[in-house]
């Protein structure tokens, strides 16, 4: 239940979010009084925002695809641009469809894509142990989420028959990491944002074993920089898979799709 704060209280902590530099600071400080359990807590949840801690973190949650996604100290929140990936995934989704969510985070980008189609299983995995229990809450029942590196821990049953392909990998070149927003730099993981020297080392680490995992017809769908996605598709396109760039310029986001072709003489 939202914590009663009169005007000049929400005023007051809207000055003080914007003092630490926080650009939303009355949207800010409403989200903080809809989610603390009393006082005490909307003084504490506004002096970790003050101090740099992501929004996210300090409220416990995201808003990701109409959901409210659970996002714990030191996962990696999710973007809003990134729904444009759920945006297409939805579209390349046969009915029923096997979903595999790669690097999943909070589990975010499966729970999303769960939710909007009407036959899904579930698979999901991160090497981030914080990173898998907050997918466990986030998915519940809806799939299985598993700890390890890549494709490493999924079920070998699972080879050849990946309908949808999800895997919001680390894109960031190491050389600009430290160029990032405190927010990110400081308190999320560095395993979900460093993609090596050009940003797409991982990348071609799923990339090259994508192909074995995809059913005929199956697509890899990834996230990428606008100045990446020539690079990128050219790394889809080497694994063995018809890829296509597409971006959406409202929400600054680009996807890279790449799809396993359907042998000729098979339906």
């Amino acid at each position: 239940m939202p914590v009663p704060l009169s005007p000049s209280d929400l005023s007051s902590l809207a000055a003080t979010l914007r003092a630490a530099g926080c650009v939303f600071a009355e949207d800010e400080a409403g989200l903080i009084a809809a989610t603390a359990a009393d006082r005490a807590q909307v003084a504490a949840m506004a002096e970790r925002r003050a101090a740099g801690h992501p929004l996210e973190h300090v409220l416990g949650w995201a808003e990701f695809a109409g959901l409210r996604i659970a996002v714990d100290p030191g996962v990696f929140v999710p973007r809003r641009r990134t729904e444009f990936l759920i945006d297409r995934a939805v579209a390349l989704a046969p009915d029923p469809a096997v979903v595999v969510d790669l690097c999943c985070g909070s589990g975010a980008l499966g729970a999303a894509l769960a939710a909007a189609l009407d036959r899904v299983e579930l698979h999901a995995a991160d090497v981030e142990p914080a990173a898998v229990r907050c997918a466990r809450r986030n998915i519940g029942d809806r799939g299985q989420v598993y700890e390890g590196d890549l494709f490493a821990p999924l079920p070998g049953t699972l080879r050849g028959r990946v309908d949808v392909l999800l895997a919001n990998v680390p894109y960031v070149p190491s050389g600009d990491v430290a160029l990032l927003p405190a927010e990110a730099r400081v308190h999320e993981p560095l395993v979900a944002l460093d993609g090596g020297g050009d940003g797409l080392d991982v990348l071609r680490r799923v990339a090259a074993q994508a192909p074995g995992w995809l059913a005929p017809g199956g697509s890899l769908l990834v996230e990428t920089s606008e100045r990446q996605a020539e690079a990128a598709e050219k790394v889809l396109a080497d694994g063995g898979l018809a890829a296509r760039v597409v971006s959406c310029e409202e929400r600054y986001a680009t996807v890279v799709t790449g799809t396993l072709p359907v042998p000729p003489g098979t339906s």
